[in-house]
């Protein structure tokens, strides 16, 4: 995923502070995280789930991306519950 610069979204800020998730985590997610679904027909921009690890640390970020300016928007950030995804984090658990 190629884009420009990373805009966090107040919801975003919101809920990093919340479960005290830093910007330069996030950031480093955003760059380097695996894009595990794409959801195209998202509005206002077409979104991402991203998974990063690391050390003991996983997250899930939801990204827009504008594809004219190629800012990406983080949406939202959390870090997966294991009951509800696969052990990899990359699946929700069927129910």
């Amino acid at each position: 995923m190629e884009f420009s610069r990373i805009e966090f979204t107040q919801h975003a800020f919101t809920r990093m502070f919340m479960r005290e998730i830093s910007p330069e985590l996030v950031k480093r997610a955003v760059r380097k995280g695996e894009v595990i679904a794409m959801y195209p027909d998202d509005q206002p921009y077409p979104s991402f789930l991203l998974l990063y690890k690391e050390r003991n640390q996983v997250l899930h970020v939801v990204v827009g991306l504008d594809d004219a300016t190629k800012a990406c928007y983080v949406v939202t950030v959390y870090q997966p519950e294991p009951a509800l995804w696969s052990d990899d984090f990359r699946n929700r658990r069927q129910r």
